[in-house]
């Protein structure tokens, strides 16, 4: 009697357990055995303690929140035993474990399709829900049914997409991955990103990816890149260079090209053909005209002031980048209440003008670049750091204009002031001054004045002071005359030497100057 009672109770000790262990639909699961009571209560924590709003079905313990994949979390239930077993047992029983959201990884990232083939991408383990697309631009589905693989849409015979996966339906996306596929080839092949002859920013980053591994491709050489820009190459993963530019990257408006250490195929931009090179080009974006006339007015190199409708832009190589190629919306005004008519006429916001091309060239020359009104990379390097910096030109605005007709007079303006107003000379008859505005080019304070007279004869006249060419040949500068406020110069507007002082110190090179009737 004594052993049947101690097998009886044996069974009892070995039948009333109970345990937590990790479920394949949910994220745990109860086992209660047949003399192990009822499940009175579960719990779920965050790693930092905090609880987890759950679901309780059939012993399954479901998170009602969405979980990161990998995220760790414990899972508490406690058992309430039968009341015959409570006297020896205990009335309950408590269950703890600690384990993480499972997390679904593509099996193999690099792919060799046949042309006619889809595109299949595989996982360790099935998923119920996916995003696939361009990077940043994921399109999410949930599938019907959990499944270890899924089909990509297929454009061309090589390309790249993001792909990332949940393994249960309580949990968020993993972390997106690049999964690239390459058409059979006995060379090894490239896709690059971005396409090969398309545009890119001057901070975008260039992503090679190879469809076999880099060390099997390159070896321990790396891509060159010409013209030479701020950045570096680094390794994204085993088959993936990637070139980060820094500081404000390349060039607007320049050539970016990169040679291969070897010869590789590359897909060409119908998308299907491959053909074999060591060298790829990409055209970096010109900046925006509007967000040139923007810096140029903060700078104080034009007679308008520019205002952000929104945020002001930050002062980071980035973010001015940024708006460098996408102009921020905003209000000019001009700075002077009594701007002159001819110079209000010629202001057109976001498109090319005089005052834009003066004061592009004044710009240059007060940086020391090289002055030719056109906003090439140095240019725009050189106005996004001011822009950085806060720096200002605290000179003032100055603007001349000459009226051609009898009495013929030049006027001087200056920051909302009529600085002079002087009788000159402009071109006779058989040697006009053209009408029109004019950027100031060069201004010296004297020099030698040579050409050729109307009847064919050449002159020389050295020691003319006070010179601001404009137009060819054609400048304000003093000279020694009877009378003015007649044609007399050969193109030049001469000054008497007293107005022609005064003016010069407020021409320098950007200066506009219009002649008009």
């Amino acid at each position: 009697m004594t052993l049947v009672l101690l097998g009886f109770a044996g069974v009892v000790w070995e039948w009333s357990g109970a345990t937590l262990v990790a479920d394949t639909a949910a994220l745990a699961r109860v086992e209660v055995q047949p003399f192990g009571g009822t499940l009175e209560h579960a719990q779920l924590f965050g790693p930092d303690g905090r609880a987890i709003a759950l679901s309780v079905r059939s012993h399954r313990l479901t998170p009602q929140v969405r979980l990161t994949p990998g995220e760790r979390v414990s899972a508490e239930v406690v058992i309430r035993r039968p009341g015959w077993l409570a006297w020896a047992l205990g009335s309950k029983h408590r269950e703890r474990l600690t384990l993480r959201a499972p997390v679904a990884h593509v099996s193999e990232r690099w792919l060799t399709v046949p042309l006619e083939s889809v595109v299949r991408v595989r996982f360790d383990r099935p998923v119920s829900a996916v995003a696939e697309g361009p990077n940043g631009h994921l399109a999410f589905r949930v599938l019907g049914s959990a499944r270890r693989s899924i089909t990509l849409p297929r454009r061309a015979a090589a390309g790249s997409l993001a792909v990332a996966a949940a393994a249960r339906p309580w949990e968020r996306l993993g972390t997106p991955v690049a999964v690239s596929w390459f058409p059979p080839a006995r060379s090894p092949i490239l896709l690059s990103s971005p396409a090969p002859g398309a545009q890119l920013t001057p901070a975008a980053p260039i992503r090679l990816t190879f469809s076999k591994p880099l060390a099997a491709v390159l070896g321990s050489a790396r891509p060159k890149l010409s013209p030479r820009t701020r950045g570096r190459w680094q390794q994204a993963d085993s088959h993936t260079l990637l070139f980060v530019p820094s500081g404000f990257g390349a060039g607007f408006s320049t050539k970016l090209r990169v040679e291969l250490p070897r010869a590789v195929a590359v897909v060409g931009r119908a998308g299907r053909s491959l053909y074999t090179t060591r060298r790829l080009a990409w055209k970096v974006q010109p900046g925006s005209p509007l967000r040139l006339q923007q810096l140029l007015a903060q700078a104080g190199y034009l007679p308008l002031d520019w205002h952000a409708s929104g945020p002001p832009v930050a002062r980071t190589p980035h973010a001015e980048l940024q708006a460098a190629v996408d102009a921020p919306k905003g209000l000019f005004s001009w700075r002077f209440p009594s701007t002159p008519r001819e110079l209000r006429a010629l202001w057109s916001a976001g498109r090319p003008s005089e005052i834009t091309r003066g004061a592009v060239m004044m710009f240059e020359d007060s940086h020391g670049l090289a002055v030719d009104g056109l906003a090439g990379a140095a240019v725009w390097h050189a106005l996004l750091a001011d822009a950085i910096a806060g720096k200002r030109r605290v000179s003032g605005y100055s603007y001349v204009y000459v009226h051609s007709s009898v009495p013929q007079s030049l006027t001087l303006w200056h920051d909302g002031h009529t600085v002079l107003s002087s009788p000159g000379n402009t071109g006779v008859p058989a040697a006009p001054t053209q009408l029109g505005t004019f950027p100031v080019f060069e201004h010296i304070p004297a020099g030698t004045m040579s050409g050729t007279n109307p009847d064919g004869s050449h002159y020389d006249d050295p020691g003319i002071r006070y010179i601001s060419y404009f137009n060819g040949g054609d400048a304000i500068h003093a000279f020694n005359r009877a009378s003015f406020g007649t044609p007399q110069s050969l193109g030049c507007v001469e000054l008497p030497l007293a107005s022609a002082a005064k003016v010069w110190p407020y021409t320098p090179i950007g200066t506009l100057v219009t002649i008009e009737n």
